[in-house]
This record gives structure tokens, C-alpha cells and sequence, in this order.
């Protein structure tokens, strides 16, 4: 197992242990770039791990089933599902959120980690957002 492996495992538990926000953060490199459906571009460390701080406190019990596990050469890549229910306040871009619908999701998704110096440099998250809100109960009627 490579280093960028070991880091993207280490990222993976960490999310689904309810780590401290700071050692998630420490597994990012200060000046690291993250993409995600949901977040969009976020830039350092301090951003990345808010981001991550929002979603293990929606998803408290997360859990994380991998299907596939790679690494080329300094990017590791998992492609799996994202499970659990929805217990604490849904974060909205206005800066407002909303209650829990306590609601259990399993979102599939896919994430690239770039690794220099055991660190992430560059992160990308891919998963389907209308999947995510149908399954939390935030979607109108017309759009199920």
C-alpha cells in the first residue's frame, strides 16, 4: 500500500469515526483544493474540513461501504456508498440549515486524493445531489 492509500483509508475512517475536525484538517494540506457537488470549490485546509464538520454532524452515524479501492501512483480512488441517517441540522448555502428529517440515506459516490508528502493536495467527491435530497425528503413532488 502507498502513501496516498494509506492517507485517502486514514480520511475514509476519520469520517466514519466521528474524528476531531482538526485531525481531518491535518490530513489536508494547507493549501489544498477540494471539489464537491455540494460545496463546489474549496480552498485550504480550514474550508475542506468545515465542509467535512457540516456533514458528519448531518450524518452522524455515517458509514462507508467500499466497492472499489485503487491507487495510481500519488492519487488513491474509492468508489462506494455513503450511509446513515440523517440526525443532525441540514446545512444550506445561505448559511442557514435545516432541521434533521431523520431520514437513513445511501448515496453512492466516487473520490480522487492526490497525495504529496502525506498530505492531500488535491480532493475530488462525486455523487449524485438529487439522489442525496430525494433520499432526505427535500425534493418537490414533481422532481421524485
Amino acid at each position: 500500500m502507498g502513501d496516498a492509500r494509506e492517507v485517502m483509508d486514514r480520511l475514509t475512517e476519520a469520517l466514519t469515526t466521528k474524528a476531531d475536525p482538526k485531525l481531518i484538517a491535518e490530513l489536508y494540506a494547507p493549501d489544498a483544493v477540494a471539489v464537491t457537488p455540494d460545496g463546489g470549490e474549496l480552498h485550504g485546509r480550514e474550508n475542506i474540513a468545515d465542509y467535512w464538520r457540516q456533514m458528519t454532524e448531518m450524518i452522524t452515524d455515517a458509514r462507508y461501504e467500499s466497492v472499489y479501492s485503487y491507487e495510481v501512483g500519488d492519487t488513491a480512488v474509492d468508489e462506494g456508498f455513503f450511509h446513515g441517517r440523517n440526525t443532525g441540522p441540514i446545512p444550506l448555502p445561505s448559511g442557514e440549515s435545516l432541521p434533521a428529517t431523520q431520514r437513513e440515506i445511501r448515496i453512492r459516490g466516487v473520490d480522487f486524493a492526490k497525495v504529496e508528502d502525506g498530505r492531500i493536495v488535491s480532493y475530488r467527491l462525486y455523487f449524485d445531489q438529487m439522489e442525496f435530497l430525494g433520499q432526505l425528503g427535500l425534493l418537490p413532488e414533481e422532481l421524485k
